[in-house]
């Protein structure tokens, strides 16, 4: 897990305990896990791409 990853986790779970309203902490908390969500797709649209296939793209920009 990366260290960004990590923080927004860490910084979502001090706000869990430190937030009394619910409606503010779900506003507060919107962004952040806007881009936890941005990052896992992107990890898991990394993954789904073979190790061959990325050799053979990144042979196709550097022609």
């Amino acid at each position: 897990m990366s260290k960004l990853l990590k923080r927004f986790i860490k910084q979502l779970e001090k706000l869990q305990e430190v937030e009394t309203n619910p409606r503010n902490y779900e506003l507060s908390a919107d962004g952040f896990l806007a881009e936890i969500n941005r990052m896992n797709l992107e990890v898991r649209g990394y993954l789904t791409i073979h190790p061959n296939d990325l050799a053979e793209q990144s042979i196709e920009v550097n022609i």
